[in-house]
């Protein structure tokens, strides 16, 4: 069944977040001649974590555009069960080092990037370089300028660039930013946004190194993104509190932080994220009249929704993953702007940033 495209094409006339432009992609190109011959777009993954596991390889025998076609990793065992379960062949098998290689595979149309966050300019400029569309994991990278690498090298090769901000696919998140835009019950005036776990030791989410930061980059992001989204506008200033009772575990990163961002509307969105305990998992938006809510909210599947009249109507779950594909690969075919480009990315790192300054000096910071 192919995703319903009235929702995505009323999503994107409904949502404010801006596109990048669409490179260029001539009559040469072997996404084009995948178009006129109905073939899948071929996807690669970099990194064999748990994600790429558990969700995106499973996700991509869903998809109705995308397949398997390649894979990335530093380790020969993970290699070659991969190339066992997959029926890959040697030359869609690569390392770290060897991925400028897929220059010569013309399987490869799209490389999905699923390292950890401080690798992920590295892995997407590699990639742009061999002439591969990217679809990167968020966080985009660990800093604004490593994105706007990212976003250069995508832009210097004629190559798109999208980030797995998944959540925009997700019926139940369309819905809450459809209640927003028409005003359901009325103008907005709050948000509240939190999504958090217990994270157990020696990750390398604990690592600033290779994480960034702590939860708000990994998990509270989401909630960070769902403000931008359902008030439809970006915010003009922050201001942040972090906590962190155990200086042992999380010796470089926050264990939580809360945050709060003003939007020019007069929307207040009240955020937190921690790793410190589970069950923190929810939106909630304020209107005139009433309020609508996502609980829990993030997850890869199960979200629920309710309004204030009672009237929410539940949403059969999809696999956000397999429709994030679906729709990267029809933005290449159809060589039309992608929702969720590099742009999008930066915007999130340079208002984390913000935050981070906000916690860490006490004052409230503008974004303008």
């Amino acid at each position: 069944m192919k995703p319903n495209l009235r929702n995505r094409r009323d999503f994107i006339k409904a949502t404010t977040l801006a596109a990048a432009s669409l490179p260029f992609i001539g009559a040469w190109s072997p996404v084009v001649r995948a178009a006129e011959s109905g073939r899948k777009l071929g996807v690669a993954l970099v990194g064999l974590g748990s994600l790429s596991t558990n969700q995106i390889a499973p996700a991509l025998q869903k998809t109705n555009y995308c397949k398997l076609a390649g894979i990335v990793t530093g380790t020969p065992a993970k290699a070659k069960k991969w190339k066992v379960r997959h029926n890959l062949p040697d030359n869609s098998v690569y390392s770290y080092e060897t991925m400028e290689q897929m220059a010569d595979n013309p399987d490869i149309d799209i490389v999905y990037v699923v390292t950890p966050n401080a690798l992920h300019a590295e892995h997407t400029i590699k990639a742009a370089k061999a002439g591969k569309h990217v679809l990167c994991e968020k966080p985009m990278e660990v800093s604004p300028e490593k994105c706007q690498q990212m976003i250069d090298a995508c832009k210097a090769a004629d190559r798109m660039l999208a980030v797995g901000y998944r959540l925009h696919f997700d019926p139940n998140h369309i819905e809450c930013i459809r209640l927003a835009r028409e005003k359901v019950f009325g103008n907005l005036n709050m948000i509240q946004a939190e999504y958090g776990f217990r994270i157990g030791q020696k990750q390398w989410r604990l690592d600033r190194a290779l994480s960034g930061g702590g939860p708000l980059m990994d998990v509270g992001i989401y909630a960070l993104q769902a403000t931008r989204y359902i008030s439809g506008e970006e915010p003009v200033s922050v201001s942040a509190v972090a906590t962190n009772s155990d200086p042992v575990k999380f010796k470089d990163i926050e264990e939580s932080i809360a945050w709060q961002l003003k939007f020019p509307g007069g929307v207040i969105a009240t955020c937190n994220t921690t790793y410190n305990f589970n069950g923190f998992d929810r939106l909630r938006a304020f209107a005139d009249r009433g309020w609508f809510e996502l609980a829990p909210a993030y997850g890869y599947g199960g979200i629920q929704g309710k309004r204030s009249d009672n009237k929410w109507t539940p949403i059969a779950g999809i696999d956000q993953f397999a429709v994030e594909m679906d729709d990267f690969a029809q933005c290449i075919l159809e060589k039309r702007p992608t929702k969720v480009p590099g742009e999008e990315g930066l915007r999130d790192l340079k208002i984390m940033m913000a935050i981070y300054e906000a916690a860490k000096t006490g004052k409230t910071i503008s974004l303008t």
